[in-house]
């Protein structure tokens, strides 16, 4: 039996490759717990392939391990004094986040490298480092010549201590994000290890998604924990992009909204959008990603009333303890879900799973004088937002595009931000409510891999680099691995790449994105990449078709892991899968 389980906000989902599901109550102090007890309501796992919250609430709440930083001599302040960017430019009191190593347990070493990995000076002696429970070693151009980051964490493993090196994180230049990287993964290790290796005999074997929606074993993942800042959310973007290639949709958005947050991420020619680096908590995380946007918005998100008298929905959220009002379970401040209760988009004799059935009196009670409409209405305009930052704002159409809404609560907000966007449709996955625990029941095993190029204008030898770099990453993964290899490029004097699969697609992707290209003018290349995967044996498409039946709006349509809301002037038709395809009624 082949499982995937993912642990989200309010809700743990398990899917068993039969079509079994079981939902959850997550557990916060423990979130083992509830993997543990939905994947034995399925009937137990031989393999577990898990998505987990672990690293980003960490990250999130500071909860992490006291870190230490060795780096280069001159360079222990990098990581505060971070990039002169301000997180918001016309706010003078912005705060950007402390660094996660205080200054007293930063330490410098003696040695240098040229730009090219070549030694200057040799290295010093390393520091003695105290109080830590983890020690990050970044020190100068170590990606493109790690001797100097091996001597050092050798002398620091030789004492005990738990050493993150930049070179084995994240061998790319630029020193900040490199040391940010390096620094968050110390960070993590120690609780990410802890939580990861009671889930070992949670199966045969357990594999945790990665943020780059690919399955690594479980002993890499407690190693890397930076890699999984967006495990869940990974899982239910590639069962999306599946589904809607599926349905007759390549070019799509996915709009997963859970009880805590709502994830978005663009979709071209069935491929979601990578990223290299992603921003979370404030601090760069210089790993392979799919580009989700995340905001605090749920069917948890809590309303209220602002200093200025305008109606606010989120970011703070009633999360899985105590939750909404209605789930009767303590929680007394106003949400999303309060709101979809009272305005009849949940049937008010539904029943959700580990709570039972919902009360309309505790949602009214708890909404008092707010109108349910108009935090509806506000929490679309979020999400709403979101879309376009993802489409807009990167010179993508979303008119022509479907959005795929998946998650507890997406398929009651889809139809409303579709019409607001004029999207072409929007599809409901089938097992919409527990679709990123699908997306980690069929993903496949993945292994990235980067390499900086030391001669960026000059591109001899790069071929060879680029082969030696797929046989690498393909050995990491096993037999019938597919690899695929892609080049970060930028015009000579730019100071950002773009990633392409060639170096001849540079100008091209350069003009799509920005609107120009600079014909005969230097390419260059700053790092290799290499992505190899070996395919589950199991697709999105091998699941029990969900029998579903065309629906004319208005209508409220229950299933056993969600609710879906057809408004007036829609209707459903029945799709690949059992897939729903939602369009507006033609008068």
């Amino acid at each position: 039996m082949r499982v995937g389980a993912d642990t989200g906000g309010t809700f743990t989902d398990v899917v068993a490759s039969d079509g079994t599901i079981a939902k959850v109550p997550s557990t916060p102090h423990d979130p083992g717990v509830a993997v543990r007890d939905a994947v034995g309501l399925v009937g137990g796992a031989d393999v577990l392939a898990h998505g987990t919250t672990v690293a980003t609430n960490a990250l999130l709440e500071r909860s992490g391990a006291r870190v230490a930083l060795v780096t280069t001599t001159g360079l222990r302040d990098v990581i505060e004094i971070a990039r002169q960017d301000r997180p918001s430019l016309y706010d003078i009191d912005v705060v950007r986040p402390a660094p996660l190593v205080a200054r007293d347990d930063r330490y410098e070493v003696e040695g240098r490298l040229a730009a090219d990995g070549g030694e200057l000076v040799p290295i010093g002696a390393v520091p003695d480092v105290d109080g830590a429970d983890a020690v990050a070693v970044c020190l100068l151009h170590a990606d493109l010549a790690p001797a100097h980051e091996v001597a050092v964490a050798d002398a620091l493993r030789a004492r005990g201590f738990d050493v993150t090196c930049s070179h084995e994180v994240a061998p790319e230049m630029r020193e900040y994000e490199r040391t940010s990287t390096t620094v968050v993964n110390a960070y993590l290790r120690p609780r990410c290890r802890s939580y990861l290796a009671a889930l070992v005999d949670a199966a045969r074997e357990v594999l945790v998604m990665t943020s780059a929606g690919g399955l690594a074993p479980i002993e890499r993942s407690a190693e890397l924990p930076a890699s999984l800042l967006l495990s869940g959310p990974a899982g239910g973007v590639r069962a999306a992009a599946a589904i809607a290639a599926s349905c007759g949709f390549p070019d799509a958005v996915t709009f997963d909204m859970g009880g805590t947050s709502t994830d978005v991420c663009l979709v071209l020619d069935g491929r979601p959008a990578p990223a290299a680096q992603r921003d979370v908590a404030g601090f760069p995380v210089r790993l392979p990603s799919l580009d989700i946007h995340t905001i605090g918005a749920g069917g948890g998100s809590i309303a209220s009333i602002d200093a200025g008298g305008a109606l606010r929905v989120g970011p703070v959220s009633a999360g899985a303890v105590p939750g909404p009002a209605c789930y009767g379970r303590g929680g007394t401040a106003p949400t999303v879900t309060d709101a979809d209760l009272v305005l009849g988009r949940i049937p008010s004799d539904v029943a959700f799973p580990g709570i039972g059935a919902l009360s309309l009196t505790a949602a009214r009670d708890a909404l008092g004088d707010l109108d349910a409409a108009g935090v509806v209405a506000v929490v679309d305009a979020e999400m709403e937002r979101a879309i376009r930052h993802v489409t807009v704002a990167r010179g993508v159409d979303p008119r022509p595009l479907a959005l795929v809404a998946f998650g507890g609560a997406g398929p009651l907000h889809a139809c409303a931000l579709a019409e607001a966007l004029d999207m072409t449709a929007v599809v409901i996955p089938p097992r919409a409510g527990v679709l990123s625990a699908v997306g980690l029941l069929c993903a496949p095993v993945q292994r990235d891999l980067v390499r900086s190029w030391p001669t960026p204008s000059i591109h001899d030898g790069l071929e060879d680099a680029m082969v030696e770099l797929a046989i690498e990453a393909s050995s990491a993964v096993g037999g019938g691995a597919t690899v695929d290899v892609s080049f970060d490029c930028r015009y000579e004097g730019q100071s950002h790449e773009l990633t392409v699969h060639a170096v001849d697609a540079f100008e091209e992707e350069h003009a799509r994105r920005n609107g120009y290209a600079r014909p005969g003018a230097t390419v260059e290349v700053v790092a290799i990449r290499a992505s190899a995967t070996r395919a589950a044996p199991m697709d999105v498409t091998d699941l029990p078709t969900v029998r579903r039946a065309r629906v004319i709006g208005p209508a409220v349509v229950s299933e056993p892991d969600c609710t879906v809301w057809v408004p007036a002037g829609w209707h459903a038709e029945v799709g690949e899968g059992g897939a729903w395809i939602l369009r507006r009624s033609r008068s």
